[in-house]
C-alpha cells in the first residue's frame, strides 16, 4: 500500500486556501474515487487524468485509488486540481519521487494528451505559495501572470511529462520571468481633446485629486462621457501593492488578467442593462462584478437613471465600505470594491429641459418620474454634482484653444495625492468621521458659511462630511492647511445643483 501527498490551492474569492491532495493505492477491485467535497468538474477529472497518463506513456495503476482533497469542508471547483491529482497518483505508484513534491505547489488542467491548460486565479496562488515558502508550477499560458509577483520562484510547463522530468532531475523547467511593461496612461484618451468645459474639467481634476465620486448632468452631446473617459489618464499609476490587488481580482474573473494593463488604473463602464449581480458579483462559484473589477480605479455608469433601481441601490453599501460580501448557503465570499464612482445623466428623459439649444418635450410628471429613479441615499453618496453645458460653436471650431494635456493635470494631482498621503495616509474621500474633524479645519468665515448653507438646503450629516472632504481637496490644490471660505464656496458649487434647482429646470 502506498500514500502520497501533493500541495495545491483552491479559489475562494481572491483568497487561495491550501488544499492537500492525498492519494492512497490499495489492493482490491480497480477503482478511482475522489472525496473532499469535489464539484462536478473535479469529479470529471478522473477520466481526463486516466487518458492523460496513458497518452503520456505513463502507467495508470490498476489498483484501488482513493484521492482525498483536504480540508473536506472546503468546496473544490474547476479543473485546477488535474495536475496535482495526476502527480499524486504517479508518486503513490513510485513513478516520481515523493520527497521532491513537498517543495512545490501545483496547479493546472490536463488535456487528454497530457498538455497543461490555462486556469483562472493563478496570481492569488502565487502570493499564497510565496508566503508559505514553497515554489509553484503552473501551465505555460499562466506564466506572464504568475511572473508579476517579485522575489518568488514560479516554473511553467507545457506538458505533464515536462513536470515529471523536472521532479526526477532529468531536466529543468523554465522560470517565469517578468516582462517590464512600458504601457502608461498616455495610451488613455487625453484631456486636451475636450474643448471648453472649464468648469467641468476643474471639477474632474478636483474629483481625481481627492478620489471623490462625481455626477455629470447635462444635455446630450455636451461631453459628459468624453470627460469621464479622460479621468483614468489624469490619475497616478498604481503602486506595486495596489497593482497586485487589482490583478488578483481580474485573475479570478471570467476574462482573467491582461498583463498589458499592469499598474494602470482600471476603468469599467457597464451598459445600463446590467443586472445587480453583474454589478456587485455573484454566481456559483461567486465571481467578482463590475464594482470589484473597478477596484482601485473608476466605475463609470453612463445614463444613470436608465439602470435598474435595484442595481443602483446595490451600490450603496460598497460605496461606503469599499468591499462587497456575497453570501451563499455553502460559503461567504468577500471581494474588494474600493472604486471611484463617476456617472452621467440627462436632466430629463429627452435631455433638453432648461437648454437653449432645444425645446423640452417632457411633462413635469415625466421629469419627476425620471429623477425619482435616483434615490436620496444614493445621491448623498455622490460627492460632486456638476452641470455640463453644451460647448458654444465658436469654441468648438476654434483652432486657437490649447487645453492642458492629461500629463500636465496628472502632475498636479500626484502632488495633491502626496500631500494627502503625508498628512493622513489616504485620499480625502476615504476619511472617516473622526478624521474629518481632525483634518478638515475651517476658518471662522467658512464655519459661518457652512452653517448658513446647511440651514438653507437641509443637507444631511453625510453631505456635510462630503462637502468638507471636497473643500479639503480644493485647499490641498492651494497648499493651504486650513479650509477657507473660498475653498468651501467652490465645493458648494459642486453640490448645490440638485438642491437649489429641484423646483426649477437644470
Amino acid at each position: 500500500m502506498s500514500l502520497s501527498i501533493v500541495y495545491t490551492r483552491a479559489r475562494v474569492g481572491i483568497a487561495a486556501p491550501l488544499v492537500t491532495v492525498e492519494t492512497h493505492l490499495s489492493f482490491g477491485l480497480p477503482g478511482f474515487n475522489i472525496v473532499g467535497l469535489p464539484a462536478t468538474a473535479v469529479k470529471e477529472s478522473k477520466d481526463r487524468i486516466r487518458s492523460a497518463l496513458m497518452n503520456a506513456k505513463l502507467e495508470f495503476p490498476s489498483e484501488r485509488i482513493t484521492v482525498n482533497l483536504a480540508p473536506a469542508d472546503l468546496p473544490k471547483e474547476g479543473g485546477r486540481f488535474d495536475l496535482p491529482i495526476a502527480l499524486s497518483i504517479l508518486a503513490a505508484s513510485e513513478q516520481i519521487p515523493q520527497e521532491k513534491l513537498l517543495q512545490y505547489e501545483f496547479v493546472g488542467e490536463l488535456a487528454l494528451s497530457g498538455e497543461l491548460r490555462f486556469v483562472h486565479g493563478v496570481l492569488p496562488m502565487v502570493l499564497a505559495a510565496k508566503k508559505a515558502g514553497r515554489e509553484l508550477i503552473v501551465p505555460i499560458e499562466n506564466s506572464e501572470e504568475a511572473a508579476l509577483v517579485k522575489d518568488t520562484r514560479v516554473f511553467s510547463a507545457n506538458h505533464l511529462l515536462e513536470v515529471c522530468a523536472h521532479l526526477r532531475n532529468e531536466s529543468e523547467l523554465k522560470l517565469c520571468t517578468r516582462q517590464e511593461n512600458n504601457y502608461f496612461a498616455e495610451n488613455s484618451p487625453d484631456l486636451c481633446d475636450v474643448h471648453g468645459q472649464v468648469h467641468a474639467k476643474r471639477a474632474l481634476e478636483i474629483s481625481a485629486g481627492g478620489k471623490h465620486n462625481l455626477l455629470l448632468i447635462g444635455p446630450p452631446g455636451a461631453g459628459k462621457t468624453m470627460l469621464a473617459t479622460r479621468l483614468p489618464g489624469i490619475l497616478p499609476l498604481l503602486s506595486e501593492e495596489q497593482a497586485l490587488e487589482v490583478a488578483s481580482v481580474a485573475s479570478v474573473s471570467f476574462n482573467g488578467f491582461n498583463s498589458a494593463h499592469w499598474q494602470c488604473v482600471p476603468f469599467r463602464s457597464p451598459h445600463h442593462s446590467a443586472s445587480s449581480i453583474a454589478l456587485v458579483g455573484g454566481g456559483r462559484p461567486p465571481r467578482p462584478g463590475e464594482i470589484s473589477l473597478a477596484h482601485r480605479g473608476v466605475l463609470f455608469l453612463d445614463e444613470l437613471p436608465e439602470f435598474h433601481r435595484h442595481s443602483l441601490e446595490s451600490l450603496r453599501e460598497p460605496l461606503e465600505s469599499g468591499s462587497i460580501t456575497i453570501s451563499r448557503a455553502a460559503i461567504q465570499t468577500v471581494f474588494p470594491a474600493e472604486f471611484q464612482f463617476v456617472s452621467a445623466m440627462n436632466p430629463c428623459p429627452c435631455g433638453y429641459v432648461g437648454s437653449a439649444e432645444g425645446n423640452c418635450r417632457c411633462t413635469s410628471e415625466q421629469i419627476a418620474r425620471y429623477r425619482s429613479k435616483l434615490s436620496g441615499p444614493l445621491l448623498d453618496r455622490i460627492d460632486m454634482h456638476v452641470e455640463v453645458a453644451r460647448v458654444p460653436v465658436e469654441i468648438l471650431t476654434s483652432e486657437k484653444e490649447k487645453a492642458e494635456s492629461s500629463a500636465v493635470v496628472r502632475a498636479r494631482i500626484e502632488r495633491v495625492r502626496k500631500i494627502q498621503e503625508e498628512r493622513q495616509g489616504k485620499c480625502n474621500q476615504q476619511l472617516q468621521a473622526n478624521e474629518v474633524k481632525n483634518f478638515c479645519k475651517l476658518t471662522k468665515g467658512a464655519e459661518q458659511l457652512m452653517v448658513h448653507m446647511i440651514k438653507k438646503f437641509q443637507f444631511s450629516a453625510r453631505v456635510y462630511h462630503r462637502l468638507l472632504k471636497v473643500a479639503r481637496t480644493i485647499a490641498d490644490f492651494k497648499s493651504n492647511d486650513v479650509i477657507e471660505e473660498v475653498h468651501l464656496s467652490e465645493a458648494l458649487t459642486y453640490r448645490c445643483l440638485d438642491k437649489s434647482k429641484q423646483s426649477e429646470s437644470y
